[in-house]
């Protein structure tokens, strides 16, 4: 269905008797959400406006936001699914650059972007850690209806968002494969038909410059341009205490283009085009090891928890050579909507591509004898296609369509060492000393030219991945009678995918020309046994041993029937209450860097039952939700301990079937119009129905590691008529809770590790925000704070270089952020 830009006069109409619509679906920010058009009727009111109940018809909008998240325009209340709705005031009061900035303000919502190429979406507790291109993410994200391919451009900065949609458990059948824990749907602005612009600036500490700029353009009576552009800025939060190079920096720039046409009354046009750049230092690792600055000390082995450092308090030392996080991201959509006596069709047509790099520290250290980093290169394209028809009557609301996906991406996995800290593995792991350093030391003795030591060592496994899906669904809701609505849907899904590994010969030129120079001389016959055995196997992979030099491909199809049922029935018009069963499905994949691996795709089947309800009398919303589901095949990206025994042991994808059941609150109240205020938590109980550990253990009947509970609650007030303005506080407050730990927590750094500090303790943060702001915002200041009381924790400690070279390191959240932020709209 077309929906055409109204008449000013009607927006305005709309937002001054609809604004506590922007309270957010499920979120506890919402509650302190004021709109803009609500906060310029307000300023003119009277001074006893603060203290006058609000109107019992407006408790009706407390939910009350136009969503997309069955595929067509519903009152969220009116929606028999567990959704969180970000709009965009929620994201400019907490001053948010992207959705990692606030996924702890969304329980059951945790986006891991310490590194922004590679970020992790969880729901539920379900997600897909590993970033290799042969496995895809649990929890789909699209934009504007289209899916963004791959971890690398899942996550971009926020550019003239409209809304997101946060829906929890499968959305199959609406969304399609890839979508089994839930659907992440980002919802940009498009043009409109009146003339707008708009510029912000913030500053703040850490050298924080953040500026974004919009115009609004209408072109003529049918056609309307809208251009967006950003620039994030900042000087890092943490210095490397060897070099004095920042880590934490942000270097982001994007800008956003949409053109719409309106080229009859019932036909649309809309193309829009998206460019993003991003350059920064790649993410601290804090070392847990003390040691000298002696860069050639190795770290004791095995290493001693009761000495780590504390991360929150230790130095910081990365030394990855060329370390630096880039993507480049374009994409372009047309969009075209035509609309039918009967209903209307949409056809829509996307393209994506990107590239990035990521090089960074994986040993915590700056010593040569420990030097170890790895680096992750992807390209990737895809094409994607989609025609969907919809309709509606007295008896039916129906959406049906085809749609069809191409994606092409390369991937490089790297790993680089030199031979001083190959030195160290043969020392630690094989048992055999330093020969390297003790044949250098004797060439020395003899004034030969010759050392060993202080060569780089790099290996590689390089993937190609051409991926085809294709798929038709179809969602009916029935409408029994005025008050009970039965809604079946189904999606067929056909995934075809063609995989392929090359694992690289190591590459060591400097290393094997001296060896070469050794042989000619005959020098190598002259050495001990040991010595020349360990010359012999080092002139082999020592990290990725398997095929090495051999290409190896594989070739896949999956097929999957997605259905949902949903039943929902309004006991009063204000008193919704819905249940359903739905299944999800993931396709399969694989390992990039374990050659020849092949993984089946994850299913899940929910049960869900709900109540959705507005209190009109006492200006209140109460939402809730219980599910249960059970999951199998899900892909983890686990440290495997079983491959440290001959080079640096590797992350692998691990299986396993889980279940969880859970409850879901929200709350929102408004007493009086100035005054709001909002609570959203949620419990899980998530475990493992079947799974073992990369070592053995079997992990049947424990916890996933999920903590059981989460909750986040804000206010909001508003003082009218202060300089000519309104002045608005907000505070928002957000809890997690600890993770449950299992028997493989700890070795994976996710729990336990060391008497000197916690991992996986519960987490807080505190945002506050004081906004002044004049009619219709034209002039606006506002000072901001993020995690104000400076809540620090220990997220993780990584072990891959623990069990070879005795360096564990671990990343922790950064510090307080403070802001000032200056804005004018004309």
């Amino acid at each position: 269905m077309i929906i055409r830009p109204r008449p000013l006069s009607v927006c305005l109409r709309h937002l001054l008797f609809g604004g506590t619509a922007m309270l957010l679906g499920a979120m506890p920010v919402a509650a302190f959400a004021v709109d803009d058009a609500q906060a310029s009727a307000q300023n003119t009111a009277n001074a006893d406006t603060a203290a006058k109940p609000a109107d019992p018809a407006k408790a009706k909008e407390l939910g009350n936001i136009t969503v997309t998240a069955q595929s067509r325009s519903q009152e969220m209340q009116s929606v028999p699914i567990p959704l969180q709705i970000v709009t965009a005031k929620q994201i400019d009061t907490l001053a948010a650059t992207d959705l990692s900035k606030m996924d702890l303000f969304v329980p059951g919502l945790v986006v891991s972007a310490g590194q922004p190429t590679q970020p992790n979406y969880q729901l539920r507790g379900i997600s897909t850690s590993d970033f290799g291109v042969g496995t895809e993410s649990a929890v789909g994200v699209y934009i504007n209806g289209v899916y963004a391919a791959r971890s690398g451009g899942a996550l971009l900065a926020f550019n003239d968002i409209a809304r997101i949609e946060v829906l929890k458990g499968p959305q199959g059948t609406l969304f399609g494969r890839n979508a089994a824990a839930g659907a992440i749907s980002i919802v940009t602005n498009e043009p409109t038909d009146t003339f707008e612009g708009k510029a912000r600036v913030r500053i703040g500490n850490d050298g924080a410059r953040y500026a974004d700029a919009l115009l609004n353009i209408p072109l003529n009576k049918d056609m309307a341009l809208r251009l967006s552009v950003l620039d994030n800025q900042s000087d890092g939060w943490v210095k490397d205490a060897a070099t004095g190079k920042r880590y934490g920096e942000d270097n982001d720039w994007g800008t956003r283009a949409v053109y719409r046409w309106n080229i009859t009354d019932n036909t649309r046009v809309l193309l829009s085009w998206d460019h993003e750049k991003l350059n920064q230092p790649p993410q601290p690792e804090f070392g847990l090891i003390p040691l000298s600055s002696d860069t050639n000390q190795r770290a004791p082995f095995p290493a001693d928890p009761s000495t780590y450092l504390n991360p929150l308090h230790a130095p910081l030392y990365n030394d990855a050579i060329g370390g630096r996080e880039t993507r480049r991201f374009d994409g372009a959509t047309l969009s075209v909507d035509h609309s039918f006596a009967w209903g209307s069709l949409v056809s829509t047509t996307a393209w994506r591509g990107f590239d990035t790099f990521n090089r960074g520290d994986y040993d915590g250290t700056n010593h040569v004898v420990t030097y170890l980093d790895t680096t992750n290169i992807e390209h990737n394209n895809s094409w994607y296609q989609e025609f969907k028809l919809s309709g509606n009557n007295d008896l039916v609301d129906w959406v049906a369509g085809v749609s069809y996906y191409h994606e092409q991406a390369r991937q490089q996995s790297q790993t680089n060492v030199n031979t001083d800290s190959i030195d160290t593995l043969a020392q630690n792991v094989m048992g055999v000393g330093t020969p390297l350093t003790d044949i250098s030391n004797a060439l020395a003795s003899f004034g030969l030219p010759f050392s060993l030591l202080g060569d780089p060592w790099h290996e590689a496994i390089s993937n190609d991945g051409n991926f085809k899906a294709y798929a038709a669904f179809g969602d009916v809701i029935w409408h029994i009678n005025d008050r009970l609505n039965i809604t079946t849907g189904l999606r067929y899904t056909r995934d075809e995918k063609q995989f392929s590994w090359y694992n690289m010969p190591r590459s060591a030129p400097a290393f094997d020309a001296t060896v070469t120079g050794l042989q000619e001389l005959g020098i190598v016959g002259m050495l001990p046994p040991e010595a020349q055995g360990a010359l012999a196997a080092f002139g082999n992979n020592i990290i990725f041993t398997n095929a090495v030099g051999i290409p190896v491909k594989a070739n896949n199809t999956w097929n999957n029937l997605s259905p949902r049922v949903v039943v929902d029935y309004k006991f009063t018009p204000d008193v919704m209450g819905y249940a359903s069963v739905t299944k999800g499905y993931k396709a399969g994949g694989y390992d990039s860097v374990e050659v020849g691996s092949r993984f089946a795709p994850e299913k899940v089947i929910n049960f869900e039952a709900g109540v959705k309800t507005v209190f009109p009398e006492h200006n209140l919303l109460l939402n809730a939700t219980t599910y249960y589901y059970r999951y199998d095949n899900r892909q983890s990206l686990t440290l495997d301990p079983n491959t440290a025994g001959s080079g640096v042991p590797q992350y692998i994808v691990n299986s396993s079937d889980q279940e969880a059941k859970g409850l879901e609150l929200e709350a929102q109240w408004q007493p009086v119009d100035s005054f709001r205020l909002g609570f959203t938590g949620a419990y899980i109980d998530s475990t493992y129905r079947k799974g073992v550990a990369p070592d053995g253990v079997d992990l049947t009947g424990q916890p996933t590691g999920e903590p059981k509970f989460s909750a986040a609650a804000s206010l909001a007030y508003t003082w009218h008529d202060v300089a000519n303005g309104n002045l608005e506080f907000d505070l928002a407050h957000a809890y997690r809770g600890k993770t449950r730990c299992n028997s493989d927590s700890q070795f994976q750094g996710q729990c336990y590790v060391s008497p000197n500090f916690s991992v996986g303790t519960s987490q807080q943060e505190t945002d506050a925000r004081l906004d002044w702001h004049a009619a219709g915002d034209r002039w606006g200041v506002a000072l901001y704070g993020t995690n104000i009381f400076n809540k620090r924790y220990v997220t993780g400690v990584n072990n891959i270089s623990t069990t070879v070279f005795g360096t564990p390191f671990a990343t922790i959240t950064p510090p307080r952020v403070w802001g000032l932020e200056l804005r004018a709209k004309f």
